[in-house]
């Protein structure tokens, strides 16, 4: 027979920890009927979350381990949806393998569904905003669905990049940053590397002002959208 599990909730987790005595007239307030003190901890203080889950991790510390779905020694960690190696992260197989097997769309909520999904690893993509371009057109007021050729292409090679995406490598602090920035009449782009090994890509569409941007004002846009990211 299975031992009973039991459940609980607190009410009001944080009136569960007192003041210390010496702290209750800091919380002192007024109200139209008088003057009040706290001698519970109060909800809306700054340090509040960090003491409350504070005093649960070391209520709960005896049974915080599950040894039974530990692993060690291991040389690659799956963690949500990647596989975190030594060298860096990749995109998980099993979890990319929904992306690779997914039909062409047939209308608009498919679609989105697709680059909902894919989108996921974007960062995994050299100009994946540029690349979906012909599929995000189709999310456009008044525009009818048409799933056209430059839309399969597209699909297609979406699928290809996720397959044969690089490893990101870890940033390491105290190492030289480098950031590369590019634009084009389609969108910006940019890539952080490290000892010349990608960290991660990043990239987005124009928009519609900006599609009447001179060249140099492209090339500053691009920067700048790199260094806000």
């Amino acid at each position: 027979m299975e031992p009973p599990s039991s459940p609980i909730d607190l009410r009001s987790g944080y009136y569960q920890l007192r003041v210390k005595e010496s702290d209750v007239s800091k919380t002192a307030f007024r109200t139209r009927y008088g003057h009040y003190e706290f001698l519970v901890m109060p909800f809306g203080l700054t340090n509040a979350p960090a003491v409350f889950m504070d005093l649960m991790n070391r209520i709960f510390q005896p049974y915080l381990d599950k040894f039974s779905k530990s692993e060690f020694w291991l040389h690659g960690v799956g963690f949500l949806g990647h596989i975190v190696l030594g060298e860096g992260i990749r995109v998980d197989p099993i979890k990319i393998s929904a992306v690779i097997e997914w039909n062409p769309p047939r209308n608009i909520t498919e679609v989105r569904s697709f680059l909902g999904l894919a989108g996921y690893y974007r960062r995994f993509v050299k100009g994946f905003s540029v690349i979906v371009t012909p599929m995000t057109r189709l999310f456009q007021k008044d525009v009818k669905f048409k799933w056209i050729e430059k839309c399969q292409q597209s699909f297609e090679k979406l699928k290809t990049l996720l397959i044969e995406a690089c490893v990101l490598i870890l940033p390491e602090s105290g190492k030289e940053f480098v950031v590369y920035s590019d634009s084009s009449l389609n969108g910006l782009g940019c890539v952080l590397m490290q000892d010349s090994k990608v960290i991660a890509y990043a990239s987005r569409q124009l928009k519609p002002h900006e599609k009447d941007y001179p060249t140099h004002d492209l090339e500053l846009a691009a920067i700048i959208f790199a260094l806000k990211i």
